[in-house]
Order: structure tokens, then sequence, then C-alpha cells
């Protein structure tokens, strides 16, 4: 288990599971662009979109360990759709570190205010 100092509060889980949803949202469509036209480069309104969540969660995520691992999308390139992907997917995953971290076996959240877990999903 997690020690007590280095657990979320609350409103970190809050926002985690806001932005959460966001990355599973722009995944499954940025998937859908990707099987259709994997090599066509996204317009730089989409870039701009997407990193201003990427950028978030980047920032959530400053202090684990898989930090060091994303990347924002390149609003000078604009990369391909399944570059996207590949990018988006290495995000989701660092989300999924940071749930399974701190989570304990019942799936419930252990947190500064409840550090044995508490009923929050």
């Amino acid at each position: 288990m997690a020690k007590k100092e280095t657990l979320p509060t609350d409103s970190q889980i809050t926002k985690f599971e806001m932005l959460n949803e966001l990355t599973e949202s722009i995944y499954t469509e940025m998937k859908e662009f990707s099987k259709k036209k994997p090599d066509d480069a996204l317009n730089s309104f989409k870039v701009k979109n997407v990193n201003r969540v990427l950028t978030q969660i980047k920032d959530f995520l400053k202090d684990e360990p898989t930090v060091s691992f994303l990347d924002l999308l390149d609003d000078q390139t604009l990369p391909s759709n399944s570059d996207a992907i590949l990018i988006i997917g290495q995000f989701k995953a660092a989300m999924d570190n940071f749930r399974n971290k701190y989570k304990n076996k019942y799936r419930q959240w252990m947190t500064v205010e409840s550090p044995n877990g508490q009923t929050k999903n």
C-alpha cells in the first residue's frame, strides 16, 4: 500500500476521473480516425484540443514515474492519426498505472482522507 503522505486527495481523484473520461473519449474518437485513415495528418484544431487535455494529464501526473514517457502531440508537424493513437495510448497507460497504484484490492481509492479506501469508485 502507498504511504499516507504520498496518497492523492479526494479532490485530486475527482480531477483524475474527469481527465480519465476525456482521455477515453479522445482515444475512442482517434481510434476510429486511425482505422479509416491511419496515415492522414491531424489538423491543427484537433491537435490543439487534444493537447489541452494531455497537458492537464501531464501536469496531474507530474510526480509519477510515468510522466517522463508522456509527450504532447507536435503542433508543428501535425502527427498522423496512428501516431496520435500511440501517444494517447501512452497517456491512457499512465492513467491506468495511477489508478492501479492508488486503488485497493476492493477497487476503492486510497486517499489522504481515506488511506484504507473509501466507497468512491
